[in-house]
């Protein structure tokens, strides 16, 4: 039932509320500087954002986490929503495809381009141009000699002997600085590391040690051929970012358009899970953005940030972040060039429909069943012959694409022998072990199917983590609660394909199971004859075939076979 305003008693102190359901399900993730003011602002007459209504009416409680700062709880909110992924909540689209640049912190580091960085590491990204984060790598180690390889050879190198490894495998020499260096570069201190190197410059040349005046001149040389590449715009100096939101539907892009002394130096886009509240899409955007890169001194944005959000750029930076809306002057020029960027991308993932055939086929199935998403579907499947090797499985698409590490098979325990309680069976066993749980479950089977497995959801509590269908072979018609039936067409066709991947699978899975009980000894299973009984049993009767030929008597006539075990076997065999 909808939360009760009354019932809800939060404190006057900064920190994060979350919307749940009955069963604990997280539908909303939100921070707050005063929590009790926050929390009234949803039951008003006009609340300010269109999900509101619908998130009250489908949440049960809410609760809060109290923290120290404002601060604090931006960043806690930032994990809860990580780590629930609610879905109320604007979220940035999955980035790990994207790389990121890393430094270990071993005694000697190396670096990395990864799309997976250990946490134990110093981090930069993740980065959406790959090429351009390569070509850092490169400048990096070659101009100051960074090492990539994964272990010390006592022996040194190509890298080292080709002039890309300073080689503090033989001597450490100054490699201490080397790296601290490149994380100041990375980080956006360029200009600074500059003027001081250019200090230990001089003093060296005053005291006439000319060899390491030439070595730091060299470095300078080096940082300002890094920093001019501009290739990692989003963490190499730079005074000035734009950030422009354009908004289709529940999907969003977000572009940060990059100048220095107002000139345009690069842009990026980020594809967004928007939610209705372009200030929301934004915050969560900058955030999680900022959270790897070091912030710029001037910040553009369509929409003013909180207080909160500006304190903790600044923060981030180490020294005071100015965020502008601007309405008039040169700035709004910029800010007019990320919208209309942002726009134009867009309309480009729109168009793509997310940028594969099987894509486009789950995002026209979840249209034609009005879901936000069929990106994850498990479809189960059982078969058997005449009771015999009674089996069901279950395959996963996820993108429209078969993931086939996430197919499962099952043999049934139970004493069931027609389909609708064998499925029972093996989908009360997935889910007691499933962790990631799909848009849709389908089943192959009509209403009857359906009845009973949405029964078994409702006693396990699983009910509304899930849409659940059933999909009848007879003119391919989708039956849903609540839901007219429907007869698929084209749109319909990663919904044939999921079922059909779990026939073609549920019955190479039974036809290997046939195979290995045909194959099988069935005195293997009679219960008290060991190894030596089987064999007195071979020498008496000369064979196999023997064996099958005796009677119950004959069988009582094997030294240490008795009445009851001369029955089992003959059972066994007849």
């Amino acid at each position: 039932m909808p939360v009760n305003p009354e019932v809800v008693d939060l404190p006057a102190k900064p920190g994060v509320y979350l919307f749940r359901t009955s069963n604990g399900r997280v539908l909303y993730v939100g921070k707050a500087t005063v929590l009790s003011q926050r929390i009234r602002s949803y039951f008003a007459i006009n609340p300010d954002r269109v999900m509101i209504p619908e998130l009250v009416k489908k949440a049960d409680d809410i609760e809060c986490i109290v923290t120290n700062s404002p601060q604090e709880a931006l960043i806690l909110e930032r994990q809860l929503i990580r780590e629930h992924r609610p879905r109320y909540n604007s979220m940035l689209k999955d980035d790990k495809s994207y790389p990121y640049l890393a430094l270990t912190k071993e005694e000697f580091p190396r670096i990395q381009y990864t799309r997976h960085p250990s946490p134990e590491s110093w981090k930069w990204g993740p980065f959406p141009n790959a090429g351009a984060a390569k070509q850092v790598v490169q400048l990096l180690r070659r101009h100051f000699g960074i090492r990539d390889c994964k272990e010390l050879l006592p022996q040194g190198c190509l890298a080292m002997h080709i002039g890309l490894c300073a080689g503090p495998c033989i001597e450490a020499g100054d490699y201490k600085q080397r790296v601290q260096n490149v994380r100041r570069i990375l980080d956006g201190d360029a200009s600074d590391l500059i003027e001081e190197l250019a200090t230990q410059m001089d003093e060296y040349s005053s005291n006439q040690e000319y060899e390491m005046a030439a070595s730091i001149r060299d470095m300078i040389k080096a940082v300002r051929s890094v920093t001019s590449q501009q290739v990692i715009s989003s963490t190499v100096y730079r005074d000035c970012d734009a950030i422009g939101i354009g908004v289709k539907g529940d999907l969003a892009a977000i572009v940060v358009i990059h100048a220095d002394d107002e000139v345009i130096k690069g842009q990026e886009s980020w594809p967004l899970i928007h939610r209705g509240d372009e200030g929301d899409s934004i915050s969560t955007f900058i955030v999680e953005h900022y959270s790897t890169r070091r912030p710029p001194r001037l910040l553009l944005t369509p929409i003013p940030l909180t207080e909160t959000i500006v304190q903790w750029l600044s923060e981030r930076r180490g020294t005071k972040v100015e965020c502008r809306s601007p309405s008039r002057g040169d700035l709004v020029t910029l800010t007019n060039l990320a919208r209309q960027n942002a726009e134009i991308q867009i309309e480009r993932l729109a168009n793509k429909a997310t940028g594969s055939l099987e894509q486009r086929a789950a995002t026209e199935g979840a249209a034609l069943l009005s879901m936000d998403s069929l990106d994850h579907i498990v479809c189960f499947d059982m078969a058997q012959l005449l009771g015999d090797s009674r089996v069901g499985a279950s395959v996963c698409l996820r993108n429209g694409r078969p993931a086939k590490k996430e197919y499962r098979t099952y043999t049934v325990k139970g004493a069931a022998m027609d389909d609708l309680r064998m499925m029972r069976e093996v989908v009360e066993r997935w889910i007691k072990r499933v962790e990631d749980w799909p848009d849709l479950l389908l089943i192959d089977g009509g209403e009857t199917h359906l009845a009973i497995i949405a029964t078994l959801l409702e006693k396990h509590g699983v009910r509304d983590r899930m849409e659940l269908a059933s999909l009848a072979k007879r003119e391919e018609t989708i039956h849903r609660e609540g839901h007219d039936d429907l007869v698929l067409d084209r749109r319909g066709r990663v919904l044939v394909h999921a079922r059909d991947e779990a026939h073609r699978f549920v019955n190479k899975f039974h036809r290997k199971s046939r195979a290995r009980a045909r194959l099988s000894d069935p005195l293997e299973a009679v219960s008290g004859l060991g190894a030596k009984k089987l064999q007195s049993l071979l020498r008496h009767f000369g064979g196999r075939q023997g064996i099958t030929h005796a009677t119950v008597t004959d069988l009582k006539t094997v030294p240490g076979i008795g009445p009851s075990l001369a029955q089992r076997i003959y059972d066994s065999l007849h």
